[in-house]
């Protein structure tokens, strides 16, 4: 099997709430069938979601696209009826009844998968928005509307030491980026 198989993304329809049980399914069936070669990736997209439980914050990974599993794979031969024989599997998206499965056009595919890139470009490689003594308006936080002028800027962690003048005393705040704009 050195020919290099043509895979393109689809959409596997599965029951919700199973979507990365499902994915490991698909995964560990594929292996034991020896149909490595056809499957590229099985996708899960996911969003972080911080919730608040008991004062504590829980990081939890939201399932996107309830009922719906990305996989890149070729369907030649068996691999179709080999997904669609998985438990809690429904089918394939856009198939017609007995017909092929639709293949993904590719602005759909970058469209869900831009949804994961965006979430990973906008951390790593923002330029620092901000320059020592200059002055930012807080717009987040307790000191939401004072302006403050930036002191430290620390890189790593996207923070900025902002100097406010609270009560006519200047006061250090640590903020983020994301919580001061440019006056």
């Amino acid at each position: 099997m050195s020919e290099v198989l043509e895979k393109k993304w689809y959409v596997v329809r599965a029951v919700s709430g199973q979507e990365n049980k499902i994915k490991g399914y698909i995964e560990s069936e594929v292996a034991r069938l020896g149909f490595e070669d056809y499957l590229e990736d099985v996708l899960v997209p996911t969003e972080k979601v911080i919730q608040i439980r008991n004062g504590k914050k829980i990081n939890k990974e939201k399932v996107y696209f309830p009922g719906y599993i990305m996989v890149k794979a070729n369907l030649g031969g068996e691999m179709a009826h080999v997904i669609r024989s998985i438990t809690n599997v429904i089918g394939f998206l856009g198939e017609t009844k007995g017909g092929d499965p639709v293949p993904l056009r590719k602005s759909e595919v970058n469209r869900m998968l831009g949804k994961v890139d965006e979430l990973t470009v906008t951390t790593d490689n923002v330029a620092i928005p901000f320059v020592m003594g200059e002055t930012v308006k807080v717009i987040d936080g307790p000191f939401n509307g004072f302006n403050g002028t930036v002191e430290k800027i620390n890189e790593e962690k996207r923070k900025l030491e902002v100097m406010v003048k609270i009560f006519g005393r200047k006061t250090p705040l640590e903020l983020s980026y994301m919580q001061v704009e440019k006056v």
